[in-house]
């Protein structure tokens, strides 16, 4: 797992070139068939044990590591994904907003008619008017929050509708779906300090599971069965996931040495690599490459493992193999160019980092070790404005903008470097701009 940035509320969040292109394959149709662009949506994997899928500000939907370990199939991962971008396609979020806005502007108009009515009570001398002005007070809250309530299922029920669509539309079967929502449904008879966020931020009466699954039979594709290849691939990352986020003992309870699956073999590869069994994580990811010499993240393991253990010059051979597999290989081709910045090949290293943050240019450590490289080549001011672009992907504004007003200083007036620190110096976070 190459890249885990730390965000803000001590959320981490998760980027790798191996599961980011599944959960792209995943995606990439559901996408298609709600009219949403690819290069609109962005799908972040935060690390969280619990099972939460939500979107969020934007076109982002956030899913948590949970919802990847806990899915036992593809479909149900699909399934979820599905039914938040019905959310997204609806518009949910923007539309949510201005429901709370009404919800709390009926609730403080209740109130204020019950402030009136008590006030008009006092003044006349009536009990009974004061008492009906307080009734109303105390409604208004709850007046509020039931029209809330009554929308946000309004949305859920909507968001169930869609994805039905989606998933119809693109041959896929929507029993993972109801197979997830039956488990959250079950759960919400549980204490809600039990309860996963998602059930209890998509609130499943009874009711609505009936409806869903009825309607779900209905699909000419409900038997359809995930690709054994696809399959895999998500065995695959629920092991990496495991070995990564869970630790050994996880490891150990669900890869028993006596399972000898190629999931089972990466997750415990992993498991040594992080327990600091570097020349045992090695033999084993030799022996899955010698089983699969074509699956580009065994090499990326390897070169991870090496360039972490010191040996970058060692690393680079994995990684220019991985990085030539890879269908997505920019968050690989960063890596690579950090074990050439490692291993004094400076100008090799700017060039894969250059090229891997054209690939994907929201790694923010691309930006930081294309930095130091630039630096070694005595490129001053494009140094310090690698700098102020890394910094800003990580929110730090002021960091940001005090490197690129020394980047802009540097650089002609006008040329592409002056002018991409002038967008950074006149950046306006949005928080700042409403």
């Amino acid at each position: 797992m190459p890249v885990a940035d730390a965000q803000k509320r001590r959320q981490i969040i998760i980027r790798d070139a191996e599961i980011e292109t599944l959960l792209r394959d995943y995606t990439a149709p559901i996408f298609g068939a709600a009219g949403v662009a690819s290069r609109d949506a962005q799908v972040i994997l935060v690390q969280d044990r619990e099972f939460n899928a939500f979107v969020a500000s934007g076109r982002r939907m956030i899913v948590h590591t949970g919802t990847l370990v806990d899915a036992k199939t593809p479909n149900e991962v699909i399934g979820v994904l599905a039914h938040e971008t019905g959310h997204l396609a609806g518009g949910h979020l923007e539309n949510l907003r201005g429901q709370i806005a009404r919800s709390q502007a009926i609730g403080t108009v209740v109130s204020l008619l019950g402030i009136a009515g008590v006030a008009a009570g006092a003044l006349s001398g009536s009990e009974a008017g004061a008492r009906m002005g307080s009734a109303a007070l105390s409604m208004g809250p709850g007046v509020a929050e039931r029209t809330l309530l009554s929308y946000k299922r309004a949305q859920e029920l909507a968001a169930d509708r869609a994805a039905l669509t989606f998933l119809t539309g693109t041959h896929q079967s929507a029993q993972g779906m109801v197979v997830t929502f039956q488990r959250f449904a079950d759960q919400m008879l549980l204490s809600a300090q039990y309860a996963d966020p998602y059930a209890q931020s998509h609130p499943m009466p009874r009711e609505r599971i009936e409806q869903l699954e009825t309607a779900a039979r209905k699909s000419p594709y409900w038997e359809a069965a995930d690709p054994p290849a696809l399959q895999l691939r998500h065995d695959m990352m629920r092991a990496k996931l495991v070995a990564f986020t869970l630790g050994g003992s996880a490891v150990e309870r669900r890869y028993p040495r006596s399972d000898e699956s190629i999931p089972a073999q990466y997750a415990r590869a992993i498991n040594a690599y992080r327990t600091g069994g570097i020349r045992a994580a090695i033999r084993q990811v030799d022996a899955l490459i010698a089983r699969v010499p074509n699956y580009a993240y065994f090499h990326e393991l390897k070169g991870q493992i090496l360039l972490e253990s010191g040996k970058a010059k060692e690393a680079i051979a994995p990684l220019r193999q991985a990085v030539a597999l890879a269908p997505n290989p920019g968050l690989i081709r960063i890596m690579l160019g950090g074990a050439e910045l490692a291993a004094g090949m400076i100008d090799e290293a700017v060039t894969d980092l250059s090229r891997g943050l054209d690939e994907e240019p929201l790694a923010s450590i691309g930006y930081r070790q294309l930095a130091m490289a630039y630096q070694k080549q005595g490129r001053v001011a494009d140094a310090e404005l690698a700098s102020a672009e890394g910094a800003l992907i990580d929110g730090d504004i002021e960091t940001a903008q005090n490197f690129a007003r020394r980047a802009q200083a540097k650089f002609s007036v006008g040329s592409p470097g002056w002018l991409n620190a002038d967008d950074i110096i006149n950046y306006e976070s949005p928080t700042e701009s409403n």
